[in-house]
């Protein structure tokens, strides 16, 4: 038998990430108490999403088109290539920072547990671009898990095949954080990367 409208609604929007029972039914009220105009606008934007956006054959981030704004962009320096995670770390670099360079989306990491290799993470792609004259610096941009850090060092390798400079994000102590509350591993990369003070 096939759900109410209204139980379909609640079912839908538990699909996203961090929504249980009662966030799903607290937007449905919302949506048709209050903003049934934005419940339709939403419905219209997912409708259109799920159908138009893609992956771009140069990175691998999300687009509409063949290749993403970022890769379409002249006046990014394709000479630096930062592989990243996922699609959220290509924003949250580019919210963060004034990084000019490309990205390449990896869509995850190295993992022989979960059955996850190199042909997984496109990495073939990332060779063929690591292989294209003037390429000349691969920002590893992973997150520091035992998975990461294995993906990192596939990387590495695969960067000084092609005689590539290799950078790896600066890792340790955060911003504003206190010695005493840092996890012992964060505080020994945070000791390995250390740098000279300049001034």
């Amino acid at each position: 038998m096939a759900l109410d409208p209204f139980d379909e609604l609640l079912e839908a929007l538990r699909c996203l990430p961090g929504v249980g029972a009662r966030s799903a039914q607290r937007m449905a009220l919302e949506l048709l108490e209050r903003d049934r105009d934005g419940g339709s606008r939403l419905a219209r934007a997912l409708e259109q999403a799920m159908q138009q956006i893609r992956r771009c054959r140069q990175c691998r981030n999300f687009t509409a088109e063949t290749d993403c704004r970022i890769c379409r962009d002249d006046r990014r320096d394709s000479s630096v290539i930062c592989a990243v995670e996922s699609p959220a770390d290509v924003l949250a670099i580019e919210q963060a920072t004034e990084f000019s360079g490309r990205y390449f989306v990896l869509l995850g990491k190295l993992s022989p547990l979960d059955g996850i290799g190199p042909d997984d993470l496109g990495l073939d792609l990332l060779e063929d671009r690591l292989a294209r004259p003037g390429v000349k610096e691969l920002i590893i941009a992973t997150n520091t898990t035992v998975e990461g850090e294995a993906t990192a060092y596939y990387l590495s390798e695969m960067a000084d095949r092609h005689g590539v400079q290799v950078t790896r994000l600066a890792q340790g102590v955060p911003l504003g954080g206190e010695l005493e509350f840092t996890d012992r591993s964060t505080l020994a990369h945070a000791f390995a990367s250390r740098r000279p003070l300049s001034g």
